[in-house]
């Protein structure tokens, strides 16, 4: 029977009197992965910190296991000034931290031979350690750490730029002893090589998770089930994320044929409801009760979310930009290097590369905002950019959404027609009564998606988006999917949503580093088959050369045979490593059988780790050995 870790009933959450959501309901067991969606504004990071203690719903009931631990990823990661990255990531209360410290503590007083009672001291850790399983817990711990670049545990936080914040954060949550994991957003700010490796680990480890995130490749491999905010109600589909696009549309098909349903009985019961009758027999008494019930079905919208219309584009002329022996370096470190390009009209480019690697630097070269320091970018006269970046946009805190919008265009040229800013506004997801909010009560993504209205409003020919997939909801994104496959500009899109480049970009520019860029033709998915193929082919060559330089000189075309004592090693080492295998199983079955005294246990342990290491050299000296018994 599976365990429960968390129960939510009928949870209800207002915001600046804007309700985010009513009577919500959630339940989580243990090895569950379930991955919230909603539309911005609806409320899921409210709902994470609710569930996780930091803030208090207006009705409701959480329900969470005795001694439940949850780690909290946060969208956007705040540390204590004065820590160091030591301090994050191995803090007191990481029960594997402590028994690590303790048995590293225990084995030096035994092997110092300070005190008479170490000896004791030292089973006990044993013990634990067995216990919890935690043996190879450092090996882990290095592994995720060397991956996520954190190797300066004294580095203060404070100094670490917001990516390498969110990797300490998301590395202190990954390296913790916690239950349940809860993560907001936890692809965002990290390149792609690392949302892959996330996405693997947390897809075949055996863990509890309840998330927030856009990324649907990610979705689709992590999440067995997907719960949805909808018009503050929500809606649970057991499935991952391509299941719960299908079953959605279903959802939606229903409910549009009930209202339809509903709007054609509701002209009726009004017509009779407006000659006023007089509820005085059960009969009528429940045929009004029934008529409200069908008010509330009839008026109740299904929001078109097909964008159908494309923003007139300012002429575009010949020439629109060029970029010549572009070069750019910061201190010592090469971003770009001799870069030429000539962009033509229509293309539609991807960026790619790692953190760091000067994906923005290169934006802000071509939109003119920094100079190279060698080169040039020459633009055309009639090319208009419309730039959006990763900093956002700074508003008056009293303003309204609509009259910030209007500061723009109060009307917008469709080519054929015209829209009010108002209409462009709720195309985009802005409901009539978010347009009237002010910029202060808007969401985190909220106001990105503002800031990319804006910059799709000021009629650019030539679009440059740097992670605009961050903090935006999957509605938007589709959205903004559909303007840009009609949008006839040049397109530069930075990402590291696989799927929006995989659906846009036709070819990239790969950042390999050391001022290197690859101009690859196809997107996403194609550069990572070609990377997995030349990574094969890398294996091979690597194997080939191994077997090479293992194989002493030889005459010419004389295959290379090994010798009778090396054959006679290789049949000993087979019988060696068999045994040893055999003796190892065995040890693994006693340290976990429970029944050992500490003084057996501690001798067992430590034969392991020699037997360990003797098996690791035998089994290196048969392969190369191997090679030469073809």
């Amino acid at each position: 029977m599976a365990v429960s870790y968390l129960i939510a009933e009928n949870l209800s959450k207002t915001w600046a009197e804007k309700p985010l959501f009513q009577n919500l309901n959630i339940s989580l067991n243990e090895g569950q992965k379930i991955a919230l969606v909603a539309q911005n504004g609806s409320g899921k990071t409210s709902l994470l910190n609710i569930l996780c203690g930091l803030d208090i719903p207006n009705s409701g009931e959480i329900r969470i296991k005795e001694n439940l631990r949850i780690a909290y990823l946060k969208q956007d990661p705040q540390f204590e000034s004065g820590l160091t990255v030591q301090d994050v990531l191995f803090h007191a209360d990481n029960r594997y931290i402590e028994l690590i410290d303790a048995y590293k503590k225990a084995l030096a007083n035994y092997e110092a031979k300070i005190d008479p009672v170490s000896q004791k001291e030292l089973d006990v850790a044993i013990v634990a350690m067995d216990h919890a399983s935690a043996w190879d817990y450092e090996n882990q711990i290095k592994e995720i750490l060397a991956l996520f670049e954190l190797t300066n545990y004294a580095q203060k936080v404070e100094t670490l730029s917001g990516g390498q914040r969110k990797k300490l954060a998301l590395a202190s949550i990954l390296i913790d002893d916690a239950d349940l994991l809860v993560l907001d957003e936890p692809t965002n700010h990290l390149d792609i090589h690392m949302i892959e490796w996330l996405e693997s680990y947390l897809s075949k480890q055996k863990l509890s998770l309840l998330l927030v995130t856009h990324d649907r490749y990610f979705l689709d491999a992590v999440c067995d089930q997907i719960i949805e905010i909808d018009q503050q109600q929500n809606y649970v589909y057991r499935g991952n994320y391509s299941y719960f696009v299908r079953k959605k549309a279903e959802r939606e098909a229903a409910e549009a044929a009930e209202i339809e349903k509903a709007k054609n009985t509701y002209r009726t019961e009004l017509d009779w409801m407006r000659r006023q009758p007089k509820a005085r027999t059960h009969k009528s008494k429940a045929r009004i009760d029934s008529f409200y019930d069908l008010e509330k079905i009839a008026k109740k919208r299904i929001e078109q979310k097909k964008l159908d219309f494309n923003v007139k584009m300012s002429r575009q002329g010949r020439k629109i930009l060029e970029v010549k022996k572009l070069s750019k370096s910061f201190s010592d470190k090469i971003l770009i290097q001799n870069f030429d390009y000539i962009f033509k009209r229509g293309e539609r480019i991807g960026i790619v590369g790692n953190n760091g690697s000067g994906k923005s630097t290169f934006l802000n070269l071509l939109t003119q905002k920094i100079s190279p320091d060698s080169g040039e970018v020459v633009v055309g006269e009639t090319t208009q950019f419309g730039y959006f970046t990763q900093v956002g946009i700074q508003q008056r805190e009293d303003m309204r959404v609509l009259e910030i919008v209007k500061e723009i265009a109060d009307h917008i040229d469709l080519g054929d027609s015209t829209i009010s800013a108002a209409q462009f506004l709720f195309h985009f997801g802005f409901s009539h009564v978010l347009q009237h909010s002010y910029f202060k009560n808007l969401s985190g993504g909220e106001k990105r998606k503002l800031h990319l209205v804006i910059t799709l409003l000021k009629n650019p020919n030539f679009l440059i988006l740097d992670e605009p997939t961050n903090d935006l909801d999957l509605f938007t994104l589709g959205r903004l999917e559909d303007f840009l496959l009609d949008f006839k500009g040049c397109l530069i899109i930075v990402s590291h949503d696989r799927y929006f480049l995989d659906k846009l970009a036709d070819h990239l520019f790969i950042f390999k580093g050391n001022g290197e860029i690859k101009d690859f033709v196809g997107n996403y998915f194609d550069y990572r088959e070609m990377q997995d193929f030349e990574t094969s082919e890398e294996k091979k060559a690597e194997k080939a050369a191994k077997t090479e330089s293992a194989t002493p000189p030889k005459e010419k075309n004389t295959p290379k045979k090994a010798s009778f004592k090396e054959k006679q090693e290789f049949e000993m080492l087979e019988k060696q490593i068999a045994s040893l295998e055999k003796e190892k199983e065995e040890l693994i079955n006693q340290m976990n059988s429970g029944v050992l005294s500490p003084d057996k246990l501690h001798e067992v342990s430590k034969r392991f780790e020699q037997l360990s290491k003797e098996l690791e050299e035998k089994e290196f000296r048969w392969l190369e050995l191997s090679e030469l018994m073809n």
